[in-house]
């Protein structure tokens, strides 16, 4: 260790007090928000563990369909029991995740500088307005991208440490597949500090993940692979950025999850501490730059480029912004670069902050505000959907139209009917059987589309001698001639 920087004392407080602190940082942001609900694809991971947990095989090959998660629907097994209050559940789960990446991220800081580094790396992955959308939603995301910092704070705490770090990173790839690429890269890093036997025990431990993975779509689907030609199907269809060419879109995904202020400081940040700190260094820019690569191979692969995949780059990126302005807190008093480096870092944080209050203040009312609006929407065709009568009606008269794709999963999770029973299409003028729910507004109709592209988005119509069977303030029902009133 270079004598005029400050030592590297390991501060954790224990398993239990960094879960009661996720724990704070979840119901902070349920208590912000007021309102939360389950995404399209999170909510089909939970249909789907229901169909595991009833014995029926999820049914994959549904139209638009997202890609499976294996550990997400082993959730939503294992929440079966719980009925309509799985939903909720599944949400606690998501926010308690989101909350251990962001005490994840402070114990990394802490761990390789200082506790101001990580209290402000937190505090910015924290009150990004990106984070926050997607985990207000539920994404499995945030559970992945807390095993990678997790297992990045273990091997922080103890290089080369092997199998805990492996067994992280093996949970991360049952949600998400670039944790593949850190698996791999974690091992050729433990084969020079390991036997043969050593090797080969890890190796299988690294190749659990995908292995499990591939036999689940096979032993489902019939097709090892099917995630990944499904995923790149889809992506085709919704006509979403695949291919090399729009790789460097993600310089513009990472500029909407950090802000300007915050990226200039990164990179500031990144050279600095390179400079100061050395292989104190070392891990989060691993995380950063197999994250980097992860994308490029999404592209090779012709696997969308959304802007959720760069969120473990943005997280990193958060921890060099913070090195940037209060990593000076790491040197011990008699360093040469201290007092200069503590006023460049003030400024840092005043920018930071003045940027906040501007900008994100304001986009953080917005997206509460929408927020609130979509969960009023998704809670209204709970109730609509879940009326006794109406879920008598929804399963003796089949087939069920909805406007798109996105209530496809919620109307088969809470009237216990298959998905590829409900369908997006319009009714024939003959049609006599069938249920129908409809928007009540043309406002319910624009919150309540899954994608702008999704190849299906129809306008649905009231056929001749259909009949209104219920409603409330968002939605309508609709039933067949041929169908009995509930």
């Amino acid at each position: 260790m270079h004598p005029s920087l400050g030592p590297r004392r390991p501060r954790g407080g224990g398993l239990l007090v960094d879960a009661v602190a996720a724990a704070v940082v979840a119901a902070v942001v349920w208590a912000w928000f007021g309102h939360a609900f389950l995404n399209y694809d999170t909510f089909y991971a939970l249909l789907w563990g229901h169909d595991l947990a009833h014995g029926l095989k999820p049914q994959y090959e549904v139209p638009v369909a997202p890609t499976p998660h294996p550990l997400a629907e082993l959730v939503g097994l294992v929440l079966s029991p719980l009925g309509d209050g799985a939903e909720n559940a599944m949400l606690g789960v998501i926010l308690f995740a989101f909350g251990w990446l962001v005490v994840g991220i402070f114990r990394l800081g802490e761990e390789l500088f200082s506790w101001p580094v990580g209290l402000l790396a937190a505090l910015l992955v924290a009150t990004r307005v990106p984070y926050l959308n997607f985990a207000i939603r539920g994404y499995v995301d945030f559970a992945a991208m807390a095993f990678i910092v997790w297992a990045g704070v273990l091997e922080a705490r103890r290089p080369r440490r092997g199998w805990p770090v492996l067994v992280l990173l093996g949970l991360a790839g049952l949600l998400r597949p670039e944790a593949w690429l850190f698996i791999a890269a974690y091992w050729l890093w433990m084969f020079p500090a390991r036997d043969w036997a050593g090797r080969i025990r890890l190796a299988l431990l690294a190749a659990a993940a995908p292995l499990i993975w591939g036999f689940s779509d096979l032993a489902i689907t019939g097709d090892f692979l099917w995630s990944l030609n499904g995923t790149s199907d889809l992506a085709q269809q919704l006509g979403r950025q695949t291919g090399l060419r729009h790789v460097p879109v993600g310089a513009r995904r990472l500029g909407e999850i950090l802000r300007l202020p915050e990226l200039i400081a990164s990179v500031i940040g990144f050279v600095v501490g390179w400079r100061v700190f050395g292989r104190r260094m070392a891990v989060p820019t691993s995380i950063a730059v197999l994250n980097g690569v992860a994308w490029i191979v999404f592209a090779i692969a012709g696997l969308s480029l959304l802007g959720r995949y760069l969120f473990l780059l943005g997280t990193m990126l958060a921890l060099f912004a913070a090195v940037a302005a209060l990593g000076w807190t790491a040197l011990e008093p008699s360093h040469p670069w201290r007092r200069a480096w503590s006023i460049g870092g003030s400024a840092i944080v005043a920018l930071v902050v003045l940027f906040f209050a501007v900008q994100q203040v304001d986009r953080l009312k917005s997206l509460r505000t929408d927020i609130g609006n979509r969960d009023r929407i998704q809670a209204d065709l709970h109730g609509l959907a879940s009326r006794a009568p109406v879920k008598s009606l929804v399963r003796g008269c089949r087939p069920t139209y909805v406007p798109n794709h996105r209530p496809v999963p919620l109307i088969a999770y809470w009237d216990d009917i298959r998905p590829a029973s409900i369908v997006t299409r319009q009714p024939g003028a003959a049609a006599s059987r069938g249920t129908m729910f409809f928007p009540a507004s043309a406002e319910v109709e624009k919150l309540s589309i899954l994608d702008p592209h999704e190849p299906t988005v129809i306008q649905l119509r009231v056929p001749p001698g259909w009949r209104e069977a219920a409603r409330n303030r968002s939605w309508v029902l609709y039933a067949g001639p041929a169908c009995q009133r509930p």
